[in-house]
């Protein structure tokens, strides 16, 4: 009886193959011959299963949102029940940020991804979704107040730029860490100043 294939282990073969090109050789590189010689199977197959590089590409993405999910859904859990907004936040941020060897091999891929929808605004409706859901869910984490969402918006921007300079190299991990913390410290210390005993939005 012949084997049955999984169509989804198969397709995320794939994936991982597209990763590993994109993280060691840049976005570039990546087509479907490259992709097939790095999972082992021919040009062919990886057109069964992904009809464009655009299709490749997104489901690449969705492999690596699983994964940064699944390191974050355990990182929270590590924290208890109800745990402070500011060690939450301080959670999420590290967690998503590549201070590590899997977590920068992601990372490559996301920023490859990011730069590929940057001329191709129709492929990047998943990231937008993804970006205005965590800004909402910061928002609400941060001290009451008018401009919560800018506070959000400018948090966000300052992960992105650390995982941007973390990649490059041009920061270590303990060193993106500690301007993580001061700008946290900030955000909260100017909350208690201004009254962040307010009830939260």
């Amino acid at each position: 009886m012949p084997k049955k294939v999984d169509r989804q282990e198969r397709r995320t073969l794939i994936a991982d193959a597209l990763m590993r090109v994109a993280a060691q050789q840049g976005l570039e590189a990546v087509s479907l011959r490259h992709v097939a010689a790095a999972a082992g199977v021919s040009a062919g197959m990886v057109q069964h299963y992904f009809r464009t590089k655009d299709e490749m590409m997104a489901f690449a993405l969705s492999v690596v949102r699983d994964r940064s999910q699944r390191r974050l859904t355990e990182a929270l859990a590590a924290l208890g029940e109800d745990p402070p907004p500011r060690l939450l936040l301080r959670t999420i941020i590290a967690t998503l940020l590549p201070l590590d060897d899997q977590s920068r091999d992601d990372g490559r891929v996301a920023l490859a991804f990011l730069a590929y929808t940057a001329v191709r605004p129709e492929a990047a409706s998943t990231l937008r979704e993804d970006n205005a859901q965590m800004t909402g869910f910061i928002a609400r984490l941060l001290p009451a107040g008018p401009h919560a969402d800018d506070t959000a918006t400018g948090l966000l921007a300052l992960m992105e730029g650390l995982g941007l300079y973390l990649l490059g190299g041009h920061y270590a991990p303990q060193q993106a860490l500690r301007v993580l913390d001061q700008h946290l410290d900030m955000i909260f210390s100017q909350g208690e100043q201004a009254g962040a005993g307010y009830p939260r939005r």
